[in-house]
């Protein structure tokens, strides 16, 4: 994990970091049933509390407030996110929108601020913290007290409205609002916002997470919370990545078109060429049955999910396969029948969500779903550029996930990080993406994991 964070050259943007092959950190926000005061981040920066200089804590580290404010690092992305709407990237963004200034734009703060009602926030509230504390944890108002009291436990924390983030579901669906979007006003990624020049938006929970990380799962973490990582998050992460993607596909429309946002970007921005032996660079995709020059849903959670399905939910295997083919060929035929196809995979994409979550993933069962992802017939559905960075950060998140279970020594995943390098190498570029070099790393990556095991 730490190789992939220092290979993909982290600099700032976004609210968050710009990944080396432009995966924009975007920033989770406080869910919708928040009812609590926001107090601001100064309500948790106390010496006593999490502002330590350095981690001396007894029970936790209590210097998580200096690294999330972090400048240099992917864990200070979101102490960043206010702050990168009034740079010039941002300003250009607004103006070709024709929103006015970003830090004012309510379009732009939902996900680069903790943008709660002005009923909602405390005396100490700023929006200018970016994605404070509370944008995840939830309004400090109901908890702040109990949270610092003499016998507080994580369960009186949550009686007290503290989103149980150690939850996976709970998790992604906090982070979710900003990674992939939600229907609240200031949350909707559009294709007007892309190509008014945001960055592409690609994510993984589980190895977002760890990138972003301001605190430590040590043994008294374990003791007091689940452990919100590992497989169960990436898999949980990846079905409800896509209920939320087919939900904005279903509520959204742009005047007589869809809103591409949902579609794969190279699959129509591609070179165009009058020559009389063009090069066609659109990869035929087994799984899609789609002709040729329709445009192409982004399916990259549903590849993910396909490694996973037959391995933690074999009972909802078929109706997931099918549901996912009769989506794609509803998208040539008219838009009623899409949203309707939409809905259908929303709900089984919600009762993959449900049965991964209750799953407890063996190393046997990790090692397989590892298998299919770097080899065999699924590897010909990486045609597109999101397939593959979807599929590179899901091996990085397994294999390190073994490490972190103790089911592979620290020192054969060091040997193998070379190996995942060359993958991220692969998908760097968008425009610079190649499936078949890429499933040809894919091959020499598969063959050493299979020593592993």
């Amino acid at each position: 994990m730490v190789g992939a964070a220092r290979l993909l050259g982290l600099r700032p943007f976004c609210g968050a970091v710009l990944l080396g092959w432009a995966l924009c950190l975007a920033v989770p926000s406080a869910l919708a049933s928040d009812t609590g005061t926001h107090e601001g981040v100064a309500s948790c920066g106390g010496s006593t509390c999490h502002g330590r200089l350095a981690p001396s804590g007894r029970v936790v580290r209590q210097n998580e407030l200096i690294t999330w404010q972090d400048e240099s690092s992917a864990a200070g992305a979101h102490s960043r996110a206010w702050a990168v709407l009034t740079q010039a990237r941002g300003e250009a963004i607004a103006a070709r929108l024709g929103m006015g200034a970003a830090e004012h734009a309510q379009t732009c703060l939902g996900c680069h601020s903790d943008d709660v009602p002005a009923a909602g926030r405390g005396s100490r509230f700023q929006l200018s913290d970016g994605v404070g504390c509370e944008a995840c944890h939830g309004g400090a108002g109901g908890w702040l007290a109990s949270h610092y009291a003499v016998g507080a436990t994580h369960a009186s924390n949550l009686a007290h409205g503290m989103k149980p983030l150690d939850d996976a579901k709970a998790r992604a669906s906090v982070c979710l609002d900003c990674h992939f979007g939600a229907s609240k006003p200031g949350y909707a990624l559009t294709h007007r916002i892309m190509a008014a020049g945001h960055p592409r938006i690609s994510f993984e929970l589980d190895l977002f997470g760890a990138l972003q990380s301001h605190y430590d799962f040590d043994a008294d973490y374990m003791q007091r919370k689940q452990v919100p990582g590992g497989v169960k998050l990436w898999a949980v992460g990846q079905a409800m990545a896509l209920e939320r993607v087919l939900g904005g596909f279903a509520e959204r429309q742009d005047g007589m078109f869809p809103d591409f946002y949902f579609y794969d970007c190279q699959s129509c921005h591609r070179a165009l060429s009058d020559t009389r032996a063009p090069q066609i660079t659109a990869v035929a995709n087994p799984d899609r049955h789609i002709q040729p020059g329709t445009p192409v849903f982004d399916d990259e959670n549903m590849i993910m999910l396909e490694a996973a399905v037959d391995v933690a939910a074999p009972a909802l295997a078929d109706r997931f396969r099918n549901d996912s083919q009769s989506f794609h060929a509803a998208l040539a035929r008219d838009r009623s029948s899409a949203v309707q196809a939409a809905s259908a995979l929303g709900a089984t994409s919600r009762a993959l969500a449900d049965a991964f979550s209750a799953h407890a993933f063996s190393r046997a069962e990790t090692f397989t779903i590892l298998d299919r992802l770097l080899a065999g017939a699924g590897t010909q559905r990486y045609t597109d550029y999101a397939g593959g960075a979807q599929a590179v950060m899901a091996i990085d998140t397994l294999l390190n996930a073994l490490v972190t279970a103790g089911h592979v020594p620290r020192g054969a995943e060091a040997a193998l990080r070379p190996d995942i390098d060359a993958l991220y190498r692969d998908v760097r570029d968008p425009n610079a993406y190649r499936s078949q070099e890429f499933r040809d790393t894919l091959a020499r990556v598969a063959s050493a994991i299979r020593r592993l095991r």
